[in-house]
């Protein structure tokens, strides 16, 4: 006798839950994300600037969206691109700070704009995610318009820094393998990511970034009528779950994802409670950065679990919204945790209900008429 259905779906969405697959990524990978994100904050701690070393690898981070096939050129246009992009995220939401009345609107194009282009070019995770928190970050730092332009080029410095170490790494790895192989080969990139290519136009494209971006935005609104101590981290938390949401996708990555969230509020706990000196928050970024990249493509449920903590690293140390918390103790680690666990409910939370309005029949029917009127 057959199985029932129900158990049959039970089965099967435990399996793919519980599955870590096999990865054939080379092991430099992990490597140069990880020294590359982790090296400004390392020359912050060092220097006494933990807070400024990690806005600048903050802007560092596009290394994540580096590809390893095509020319050399095209692999570093598409960082230059994505460094853009992280530079104005950031720009405009420090921008938007000092007009609160611009925060929701500013934030709405920004989100569109990166979700559409992500989904655009079929970007794989983390996307958006950094550049995306870039301009919510900004949105609520105490930055005078004067500041601005100081503030940016920090940023920028980071993903110039990034884009320096790609070109190395790059030349050095079109010398040691053939042409033919270096520029045809399909093997994982960081984020198992390939060069950008135009694809045949999506029909689902702007309603499905619509739906994305209206939840993203609801999530930010919420945290600002509830008067939430941080805000940014409940769009954050949302967008999290949301990444890569789509009418074909199946539901079990976003519990991979929903899950993985949650259980990273408990990690980043656990590691604010030992009291890390500046260097040991450069060295866990580092450990975490490295465990991320050797994840990311056997189970994205595990490393969404380290990605939760790293933002919180980046958004607490480098918004200068917890000054001095790696050596206050367990109390304040605590602290920060409970209102991070309540914002991250929070957002996982709209997310799902995003979830559910994007799969719901009348929403494929729309999109589905949409795509009949385009075809």
């Amino acid at each position: 006798m057959s199985q029932p259905p129900i158990k049959q779906l039970i089965d099967d969405e435990l399996a793919h839950l519980l599955t870590v697959k096999a990865s054939n990524r080379p092991w430099h990978l992990p490597l140069l994300a990880a020294l590359t994100i982790s090296l400004p904050v390392l020359i912050g701690a060092l220097t006494g600037a933990l807070a400024m070393g990690i806005q600048s690898s903050l802007g560092a981070m596009v290394i994540l969206n580096l590809p390893t096939v095509g020319s050399l050129w095209q692999r570093q246009r598409t960082l230059l691109y994505c460094a853009l992009a992280m530079s104005s995220s950031f720009g405009l939401g420090l921008l938007a700070q000092n007009i609160p009345s611009l925060r929701l609107p500013m934030f709405a194009l920004i989100t569109f704009s990166l979700v559409m282009a992500g989904r655009y070019w079929r970007l794989p995770p983390p996307a958006g995610l950094f550049i995306v928190m870039a301009g919510a970050i900004a949105l609520f730092m105490p930055i005078a318009l004067a500041q601005i332009p100081a503030k940016v080029a920090v940023v920028a410095a980071g993903s110039i820094f990034a884009w320096l170490l790609a070109l190395a790494y790059n030349v050095l790895l079109l010398k040691l393998l053939p042409q033919a192989e270096a520029t045809t080969t399909t093997a994982s990139s960081i984020g198992n990511n390939s060069a950008p290519h135009k694809t045949a136009r999506d029909p689902a494209l702007i309603p499905e970034s619509l739906i994305v971006t209206g939840f993203v935005v609801l999530a930010l609104a919420v945290a600002l009528w509830l008067d939430l101590s941080h805000p940014y981290w409940v769009p954050m938390s949302c967008f999290i779950v949301m990444q890569g949401m789509h009418l074909r996708t199946m539901w079990i990555k976003q519990l991979h994802r929903l899950l993985g969230t949650l259980a990273g509020i408990f990690v980043a706990w656990g590691l604010l409670s030992i009291a890390l000196p500046p260097i040991g928050v450069a060295v866990t970024i580092f450990l975490m950065m490295i465990w991320i990249e050797t994840m990311i493509t056997r189970h994205y449920g595990l490393a969404v679990m380290i990605i939760t903590p790293l933002t919180i690293f980046i958004a607490e140390f480098g918004g200068g919204h917890a000054p001095g918390l790696a050596g206050q103790g367990s109390v304040a680690a605590q602290a920060l945790m409970e209102a991070r666990l309540l914002d991250t409910a929070l957002g996982c939370f709209i997310a799902l209900l995003g979830g559910v309005f994007m799969h719901s029949k009348l929403v494929k029917r729309a999109v589905a008429a949409t795509a009949a009127k385009v075809n």
